[in-house]
């Protein structure tokens, strides 16, 4: 069983790509709408994670913690599917870091969305990169009611220690 559907990620990608069309006005990934059946709705879980830039979304705990990666993700922060969805979001940051990007994930929540982020975040390896050019954006439900917020970029260096 692709890990898309494993960890019922059909779902998350689906507030993932309508909540990007919502708040940015453009699809993350082409495709002519919501998905209108099961096999529309699979394929489009395999492109997201296949993708060849990362997408991380987290829940609205009061920690939020990881609820998704997709393959460049997993890769970029060395981590497991298992061990992403234990992790609070927080922890994708230095604890230097971690008030700027509370002060984004703020601005995110007022405007919707933000397209302009730039700044430094840790692997689990210790390992440092700078992310530019990212988009964070709200996610939302069919209902409307706010689930979470997420996060894509395909700009990132590698910093020396």
């Amino acid at each position: 069983m692709p890990l898309w559907e494993e960890h019922d990620w059909i779902p998350q990608t689906q507030i993932l790509l309508n909540s990007y069309a919502r708040f940015v006005g453009e699809e993350l990934l082409d495709r002519s709408g919501p998905a209108a059946n099961d096999a529309e709705l699979a394929e489009q879980a395999r492109r997201l994670f296949e993708a060849p830039f990362v997408v991380v979304s987290h829940g609205t705990q009061d920690d939020p913690i990881l609820n998704y990666g997709n393959a460049a993700a997993l890769e970029l922060w060395r981590i497991s599917i298992p061990d992403l969805l234990e992790t609070p979001s927080r922890k994708t940051a230095e604890p230097m870091h971690r008030d700027e990007r509370q002060r984004l994930l703020e601005r995110t929540a007022r405007d919707g969305f933000v397209d302009d982020y730039r700044g430094v975040r840790i692997a689990t390896t210790g390992q440092r990169f700078l992310i530019e050019r990212a988009t964070v954006w709200n996610l939302v439900d069919e209902t409307g009611e706010r689930v979470g917020q997420a996060a894509t970029f395909s700009e990132w260096t590698f910093l020396n220690d």
